[in-house]
């Protein structure tokens, strides 16, 4: 999938922003990823709403390959191929996707802390400052 092929397949969704990312393209709308275009195919994200959506069109999520084992981003799942075809349920389909994205960002957001006490002012003590001696003024130097 290329840059071309991408803009045009979210063409019905809206703009899109689309980066170079691992072997592939991110794809976000707003500020915020909500799609993967790999070689392996497009994936969007998903989470406990959207999932049975992808499960009940037999889609699988994300699974990458390491020397030990194989790793599955349960986060996201690979778009149905037919909606290659149909570039308006592909739309709603990225607006799911791109939901699901702004939710995760919600869960990921530190809560705010209680107000902090402001840090104690340490109190500055001043060290003696040892005084030079002037050689002019040695005993016994000549002048």
């Amino acid at each position: 999938m290329d840059r071309d092929f991408l803009i045009d397949l979210f063409a019905d969704f809206g703009p899109v922003t689309i980066r170079k990312m691992f072997s592939g393209f991110g794809i976000s709308a707003d500020g915020t990823n909500f799609a993967l275009a790999l070689r392996a195919g497009l994936y969007f994200r998903a989470d406990e709403q959207s999932i049975p959506q992808f499960e009940a069109e037999g889609s699988r999520p994300f699974q990458y390959q390491t020397r030990a084992k194989t790793v599955t981003v349960n986060s996201y799942w690979q778009l149905p191929a037919r909606l290659f075809d149909d570039s308006e349920e592909l739309a709603d389909w990225a607006r799911a996707a791109l939901a699901a994205a702004q939710r995760a960002a919600l869960r990921k957001r530190p809560k705010a802390r209680k107000a902090a006490k402001p840090p104690a002012k340490k109190a500055l003590v001043k060290k003696p400052v040892a005084k030079k001696k002037n050689p002019a003024k040695r005993k016994g130097s000549s002048s």
